[in-house]
């Protein structure tokens, strides 16, 4: 499974904000995440849906790659994710507003 989101904020700020998404799901769901440069892993199991995925942030997009949940849940799963991508890299809320736990 495949996504990808366009962003306007410059990798810096972009990965600063993914990575308090990263933070939240960590915190929230115990989803595993380490980053390399500008690249995380993450792994878990959320709801009883297990997962691998790899986010990627460049200067001008945010692309996610990642297990496959099947048929039922990949909607929902989508939705989730663009929901979460479009409120994190909303440039008119303060990183230091974003949820992290």
């Amino acid at each position: 499974m495949k996504f990808e989101q366009a962003q306007s904020l410059g990798k810096d700020e972009a990965r600063r904000r993914i990575e308090a998404l990263t933070d939240y799901w960590h915190n929230h769901y115990g989803v595993a995440v380490t980053w390399t440069g500008d690249s995380a892993k993450l792994a878990g199991n959320v709801k009883g849906i297990t997962f691998d995925a790899t986010l990627l942030v460049t200067d001008t997009s945010v692309a996610a790659e990642g297990s496959d949940p099947g048929v039922l849940m990949r909607a929902i799963i989508m939705g989730y994710f663009k929901r979460k991508l479009t409120d994190y890299l909303n440039p008119a809320t303060p990183v230091e507003a974003l949820e992290r736990a």
